[in-house]
C-alpha cells in the first residue's frame, strides 16, 4: 500500500538569507523602533526628556561643562559654516524638523483638509489670530523696554510635537476632527513663523549666495518632479540649498520649508502604467519624522533650553522680568483668545462651519494646546535676544 505522505526530499533545506545587519542590530528592529519614533507621544516625551536633562546639567555643578559643549564650534570658516554645536542645531538640525513639518503643510494644502477653502477657513484664521493677538499683547506689555521689544515674536509659535504629544494621550476619547483641526492650525502658525523669522530676525542679507541658493534648489525641484528618490542625488542638493541660504543671513531653517514645497504630494504613475504609488511627500515625511522627532527636535531642545536660573532666588527675579510676564500672559491668554475668539466669529458671521464633530469645548482645549510654545519659541527667542547680542 502507498504512503499517504510523499517521500521526503533527501536534499538539505537551502540556508536562510541571514538578516540585514544595521549596526548591532537588524533591520526589522530599526523598522520597529523608526515606528515607535513615529508616534507623537513618544516625540513629545523624547522633547521633554532633553529639556530637563538640559536645565538641570545648566544649573548643576558642572554647568560650565554643558556651555562648553554647547559653544564647541567646528566647520568650515571660508563656508561661513564654523558654527558652534548649539548653533548646528538650532540652523542645521532644526531645518529637518521644518521640511518635515513643510512636507505635511503641503499635504494639507494639495490633498488635505486645507485644499477645501470652506473647511480650511476656520483653522487658517484661528492661526492668524493666534499669532496676531499674543504678539499684541506681548507689545502692549513691554512698551518702553527698549530692546525688550524684540521679542514680540516669542508667544507666536505652537509647538506641534509638544501639542500633538498631549493631544495624543488623551485621543481616545475625543472626536477624530479634533486632531486635524489642531494639526492645520499649527502647521499654519509655523509657516507664519517661518515668515516672520525671515523678515524681522535676518541680521544681514547677501544677495549672491541668495541667488545661487535658487540654483539647487531648481534642481531639488527637477529631481523629486522626475521622481527621483536616491539619497546620493537629493542630498547634496538639499545641503547646497541650506548651504547658500545659510550664506546668505536668512535663517538657513526657511530652507527646509522650501525645499519641502518642492516636493510633490500627489502619487505619480509608475512605469508608465496607470497605478500610482504614495506621493514622494509622503514618502519623505514617513522617513524623515523618525530622525526629526526622535533626533533633530530633542539635541536642539537640549542645547537651546540649558538656561541658568541661579537658583530660587533667580527663578523668582526671572518671573517677576517683564519679558517673561510678556511670553507667558501672550501664550496662556492671547493664544486662547485669539483661536478661540476668532473660532466663535468666523462660525457666527461668516459662512464657515466647525467641523460637525467638535463641540466649543474641544475648540477651548485646542486653544489652551495652542499656547504649547517651545521649539520656534526658543529659536525665535535666540534670534531676538543672544544673537542680536
Amino acid at each position: 500500500m502507498a504512503s499517504a505522505h510523499p517521500p521526503r526530499d533527501p536534499r538539505p533545506d537551502p540556508p536562510r538569507d541571514p538578516p540585514r545587519v544595521l549596526g548591532r542590530g537588524t533591520w526589522p528592529e530599526a523598522s520597529r523602533i523608526a515606528e515607535i519614533l513615529r508616534k507623537e507621544t513618544v516625540g513629545g516625551a523624547l522633547l521633554l526628556l532633553a529639556t530637563v536633562i538640559a536645565l538641570v546639567w545648566a544649573n548643576s555643578g558642572w554647568s560650565g561643562a554643558y556651555q562648553a559643549l554647547r559653544d564647541t564650534t567646528f566647520g568650515i570658516q571660508s563656508l561661513h559654516l564654523r558654527l558652534s554645536l548649539g548653533q548646528w542645531a538650532a540652523d542645521g538640525l532644526l531645518a529637518i524638523f521644518f521640511f518635515v513639518a513643510g512636507l505635511e503643510l503641503k499635504r494639507e494644502f494639495v490633498a488635505g483638509d486645507l485644499r477645501d477653502p470652506r473647511r480650511a477657513a476656520i483653522p487658517v484664521v484661528a492661526a492668524v489670530c493666534g499669532v496676531t493677538v499674543p504678539a499684541l499683547i506681548f507689545t502692549l506689555l513691554n512698551l518702553g523696554g527698549g530692546a525688550a521689544l524684540r521679542g514680540w515674536a516669542i508667544p507666536t509659535a505652537t509647538d506641534i510635537a509638544f501639542a500633538l504629544a498631549v493631544l495624543a494621550v488623551v485621543s481616545t476619547h475625543l472626536p477624530s476632527g479634533l486632531r486635524t483641526f489642531l494639526l492645520t492650525l499649527a502647521v499654519v502658525d509655523d509657516l507664519l513663523a517661518i515668515v516672520i523669522i525671515a523678515i524681522f530676525y535676518t541680521t544681514f542679507l547677501s544677495i549672491v549666495p541668495l541667488l545661487l541658493a535658487a540654483i539647487p534648489l531648481a534642481l531639488f525641484a527637477l529631481a523629486v518632479q522626475k521622481r527621483v528618490r536616491a539619497w546620493s542625488v537629493l542630498m547634496p542638493l538639499a545641503l547646497a540649498t541650506w548651504a547658500l541660504v545659510h550664506a546668505s543671513g536668512i535663517h538657513a531653517t526657511v530652507a527646509g520649508v522650501l525645499l519641502a514645497f518642492m516636493v510633490p504630494v500627489l502619487p505619480g504613475a509608475r512605469n508608465g502604467g496607470p497605478d500610482a504609488g504614495p506621493g514622494l511627500a509622503e514618502h519623505f515625511e514617513h522617513r524623515l519624522r523618525p530622525v526629526s522627532s526622535g533626533f533633530a527636535v530633542p539635541v536642539f531642545a537640549f542645547f537651546a533650553a540649558g538656561v541658568t536660573v541661579e537658583g530660587l532666588r533667580g527663578l523668582a527675579g526671572s518671573m517677576a522680568d517683564r519679558v517673561t510676564i510678556g511670553i507667558v500672559v501672550a501664550l496662556v491668554a492671547g493664544k486662547m483668545i485669539g483661536v478661540l475668539g476668532s473660532t466663535f466669529l468666523m462660525s457666527r458671521f461668516t459662512s464657515a462651519e466647525l467641523d460637525d464633530e467638535l463641540s466649543w469645548t474641544d475648540v477651548l482645549g485646542v486653544a489652551m494646546l495652542a499656547g504649547v510654545g517651545f521649539t520656534v519659541s526658543l529659536l525665535i527667542g535666540e534670534l531676538a535676544y543672544w544673537v542680536a547680542a
